[in-house]
């Protein structure tokens, strides 16, 4: 089946009148010619401080002003030479147009600095927000789906589905590259102390995938920037549970993350290992009743019903800085994870009544179901820089994934447990292979704004085997029964390219984009 996809970001501008006079300037690194976000820019008329913004994104600034006086700017930034200006004559109405003001980063040699710092655990921009993943208390020993839970407006639901204030639709990016894998499992073994922050992206442009309709969400793992080694070691260990629940076995909860980075010259390689316990006790107690005509049928329950989780993954990241204008960067994540459910339920006084009690019997439930989740990405990223600062960047994006796992279930004797009344197997594999190919390419054809254009290839294969089987209490053989057994075949290609263009023209700041994709899928149903 052929379906053919389009998704368009529409135009938005922004256009604000001068009151008075107003003066505008870009500020940028003297050499690396970047713009700087947040710099301070602040007015002065003699020693009196009168007003002060920051500049946006694009180093860009705009401050309204009274034509009565004479005024100076002052421009700051962290780590760079404050820039002054020389007296500015405003004029009724007017603009005063400062251009482009460079500023270079400071050379003060320092014995030894010792800082301490607080940063906000939240970052607003325009189009997204920032969550510092290090501020939630819950980053010790987590994972992805616990820090997204203590996200502001987000939660997670008990099949994994993301929801943003009752949306839900959100794509999963992990270190900008999108993810097809399971997203519930994936976020469960990509523990909180690897990851540095997490964006929401909840107005994607023309360069995101079209399935995002209702968002993105990026996570951003962590990469030392300052030259040396780095060497981390994180425990967990939980207490006993305040209450077992008479379970067969003691719930285990313990953990450890192991984190080392080192940062040369040319290079930056990152790699971690992660392991963790987290068992669960329980029980279940139920009264179940069904009345059909004048037939009255209950089965109470009583039983275990427990969960055992282990979760091992390991991460290694590399940039290696080939020359000045060109870098590649590895990326590799592989995580096993394995959940065991026990439900062994006794059912107790079963009876059926019509006049007088029809059946009355007991019996015992062992219920065993294994849930597997493996996963295996792998990038591969290039990026060169262009003398005239236009960029080229590709990527190849490949996954890997296997879900699934056996369930035995038993209905035997109670309390004489040798007696089987039934005896039923069930297993499923789903399997899950997944290219992605990206080429973009970034140039400013004009000083007030800035081209995005890039192709984009995805392949996805997933098949399903599903196998019901029951045992046969002559034979002692198990056999399939093809109602409960089926098989599901999944495999899409998608091409796609989008041009998205950010500026500013005068009064106006203009962001607009056209994306277009042709979808490919075929699915077949086997019993």
């Amino acid at each position: 089946m052929l379906r053919i996809h389009y998704c368009f970001t529409l135009l938005s501008c922004l256009f604000s009148l001068p009151v008075f006079g107003q003066i505008t300037g870009t500020v940028l690194d003297s050499q690396t010619k970047v713009p700087i976000e947040y710099a301070t820019i602040i007015l002065t008329n003699g020693t009196k401080v009168l007003d002060g913004t920051i500049s946006k994104r694009d180093g860009s600034f705009e401050i309204s002003v009274s034509p009565k006086l004479d005024y100076k700017i002052e421009i700051s930034f962290l780590g760079y030479e404050t820039q002054n200006s020389d007296l500015l004559k405003m004029e009724k109405g007017k603009e005063v147009a400062l251009g482009e003001i460079f500023l270079r980063p400071t050379q003060t040699l320092l014995n030894e600095v010792v800082l301490s710092k607080n940063q906000s655990s939240i970052q607003s921009k325009i189009d997204r927000q920032v969550y510092g993943a290090s501020e939630f208390s819950i980053a010790k020993g987590g994972n992805a789906a616990d820090l997204i839970r203590n996200l502001p407006s987000i939660s997670i639901n008990a099949i994994g589905e993301i929801s943003v204030r009752g949306s839900r639709g959100f794509v999963i990016l992990l270190n900008d590259k999108p993810i097809q894998s399971d997203i519930k499992s994936l976020l469960n073994q990509i523990p909180a102390n690897s990851i540095k922050n997490i964006e929401v992206i909840t107005a994607p442009s023309a360069k995101y995938d079209a399935e995002g309709k209702a968002g993105i969400i990026n996570i951003l793992t962590l990469k030392n920037a300052v030259k040396g080694d780095y060497f981390q070691v994180n425990t967990l260990l939980g207490a006993p549970s305040v209450q077992d629940y008479e379970n067969a076995e003691i719930a285990q909860r313990y953990g450890a993350d192991i984190t080392y980075n080192t940062v040369g010259k040319k290079w930056n390689l990152s790699t971690g290992f992660s392991f963790q316990r987290n068992d669960l006790s329980g029980r279940r107690e139920g009264d179940v009743y069904t009345i059909i005509s004048d037939k009255y049928t209950r089965f109470p329950s009583d039983g275990e019903r427990s969960f055992d989780e282990i979760n091992y993954s390991g991460r290694l990241t590399a940039d290696y800085q080939l020359t000045e204008r060109d870098q590649f960067s590895l990326g590799f994540f592989a995580g096993k994870r394995t959940k065991d459910r026990t439900a062994d339920i006794v059912y107790y006084a079963n009876y059926a009544i019509i006049s007088d009690i029809e059946y009355e019997f007991q019996y015992y439930n062992e219920n065993l179901r294994i849930r597997k989740s493996d996963f295996i990405l792998g990038s591969l990223d290039y990026e060169h820089k262009f003398k005239n600062e236009a960029e080229l960047s590709s990527s190849i994006l490949y996954e890997y994934s296997l879900l699934g796992g056996p369930t035995t279930n038993r209905n035997l004797g109670y309390p004489d447990n040798s007696i089987i009344y039934q005896d039923e197997y069930n297993t499923n594999n789903n399997p899950l292979y997944g290219l992605r190919i990206n080429l973009d390419y970034q140039f400013k054809p004009f000083s007030n704004g800035t081209f995005e254009m890039g192709y984009q290839y995805r392949n996805l294969d997933h098949t399903g085997d599903f196998v019901y089987e029951r045992k046969n209490n002559i034979t002692q053989i198990f056999e399939l029964v093809p109602e409960f057994s089926s098989e599901v075949n999944l495999k899409r290609s998608i091409h796609s390219g989008y041009l998205q263009y950010n500026g500013s023209f005068e009064k106006w700041s203009i962001a607009s984009g056209l994306r277009v994709e042709n979808m490919q899928r075929n699915l077949s149903l086997k019993d």
